[in-house]
């Protein structure tokens, strides 16, 4: 008897639960070795930690101004394609759907399946099928909960970003008493040259912005944030700077405690890190980075989710997407939609190639995102924003991160040529289909399908716009 959309749930609280819960999750207990790795140096990784953290906050900072000039959700989706049309806007999302969102969700999947099984096999490694097994068991729990209810999912999100701080506490404080003692050995020699390896630093720039991916998530949802002008703005700007303090202070704390081997040879760098400070906690701490993967599988359900509504909404995506459930509210079919493709890359992935995998594709459409940022400042300039950014914000940060991109084809131009080709083949499918089928207005060849399934989903059109 209600009209059927999508309501405005999110308040600035939950915003920051968001932004918070997703960004700190699997990536501060697992990138840590890849930075090191990449970085060669003590000293030098943590300069990348910090480049990143900046980095992130330039981009959440355009971002932020994005989403008081675009009233629409969607993301770098929306963005791209209401600054530099549909073309690089579908290149996105076919890459997003095939390559980015299911590497990125089976990475933390597989983060929470090595750190919720490590108390029952230490000091052993846990068996690699039970790690997969549970990775899709937590997984499919996040993606159930989001099919039913959006208050509830958002009460997680609250829940468990209290819980992702409790245990960068846990790490932090023990790592501060002990260098607060004298214990510097760690960081004798910190900024070694000869380690260094200049080709190598965009991999490890890619393990750290990792570890800080989710600064963007409130666009994604921006028709569901209460008071968006406000809040979106004020929501960023303090997560992020919350995040790069506990990520700096964290990267200390294991530096102090493990040598530079150990973390290279640790597979959970946070259970190291406890096993040799904190022995009484040894099953606790996974388990609290298990949950906090938790909370990074569900931020990124939530928010991918309406990428593919708006995209749906839009006409580059089947209409069924772009569909509610009628006593749920939430876009069940466009949540339901990537749990094959997750599957999949759980039970074959591993997580510092998928890692490398999907960064390419990820921050190559964030710096275009961002670039559309300047276009739109051209195209409009009557429009007023009540947020605003230096120009010089926008210009660096999308500098760097196409710089970025084309410096990791020397670094591993397996896993990045792999990427490319993924962005490359959506451009037949665009012009055999979307193209086609926008210009003429025609009936979508799945009709008949789409009705069948929305009877079986129970799912209906938006009644009301939202932006």
């Amino acid at each position: 008897e209600e009209a059927v959309f999508l309501r405005k749930k999110i308040t600035l609280l939950r915003a920051f639960s968001l932004l918070i819960g997703s960004m700190v999750g699997s990536g501060i207990f697992i990138s840590p070795k890849g930075v090191l790795k990449n970085s060669g140096s003590v000293g030098f990784s943590l300069v990348v930690w910090f480049a990143c953290g900046l980095l992130s906050m330039f981009g959440a900072l355009c971002y932020a101004e994005l989403g008081t000039r675009i009233t629409k959700s969607g993301g770098h989706y929306i963005y791209i394609l209401e600054t530099l049309g549909p073309l690089p806007s579908f290149l996105f999302l076919w890459a997003e759907f095939f390559a980015i969102r299911p590497a990125n969700s089976a990475v933390v999947s597989l983060a929470f399946g090595r750190y919720m099984l490590e108390p029952f096999f230490a000091p052993c490694a846990a068996p690699v099928p039970a790690v997969k097994l549970v990775s899709l068991l937590g997984y499919y729990m996040v993606l159930t909960l989001n099919s039913w209810s959006v208050t509830w999912s958002a009460r997680l999100q609250m829940a468990l970003s209290i819980v992702k701080l409790l245990a960068l506490a846990l790490i932090i404080v023990p790592g501060m008493m002990l260098l607060a003692q004298g214990h510097t050995e760690n960081f004798q020699d910190a900024f070694d040259r000869q380690s260094l390896v200049l080709d190598k630093l965009p991999l490890a720039f890619y393990a750290g912005m990792f570890a800080y991916s989710g600064w963007f998530q409130t666009s994604f949802v921006r028709e569901e944030l209460v008071r968006p002008e406000r809040n979106i703005p004020l929501a960023v700007i303090v997560s992020v700077i919350t995040v790069i303090v506990g990520y700096m202070l964290t990267n200390i704390s294991y530096y102090t405690v493990l040598g530079t081997q150990d973390v290279l040879a640790s597979p959970a760098v946070a259970v190291s890190f406890v096993q040799r400070a904190f022995k009484s906690l040894i099953s606790v701490v996974p388990v609290l980075v298990a949950l906090s993967c938790f909370g990074t599988m569900n931020g990124g359900i939530f928010t991918f989710s309406r990428t593919l509504f708006v995209a749906s909404r839009e006409g580059q995506w089947p209409p069924l997407f772009s569909m509610i459930h009628i006593r749920r509210h939430t876009p069940l079919p466009a949540v339901m939609l990537m749990f094959p493709l997750v599957t999949a890359m759980v039970c074959i992935g591993d997580i510092y190639h998928l890692m490398n995998f999907f960064s390419f594709s990820r921050w190559l459409f964030i710096g275009l995102a961002t670039l559309g940022l300047i276009v739109h400042r051209h195209r409009h300039p009557e429009l007023h924003s009540p947020f605003k950014v230096p120009l010089v914000v926008p210009v660096s940060f999308t500098i760097i991160c196409l710089f970025t991109v084309a410096m990791s084809f020397y670094s591993d131009p397996v896993n990045i040529s792999i990427g490319c080709t993924m962005v490359l083949s959506g451009f037949p499918v665009y012009y055999l289909i979307i193209h086609r089928q926008m210009s003429s207005r025609c009936r979508s060849p799945f009709y008949y399908l789409t009705h069948k399934l929305q009877l079986l989903l129970e799912v209906v059109q938006q009644e009301i716009k939202t932006y």
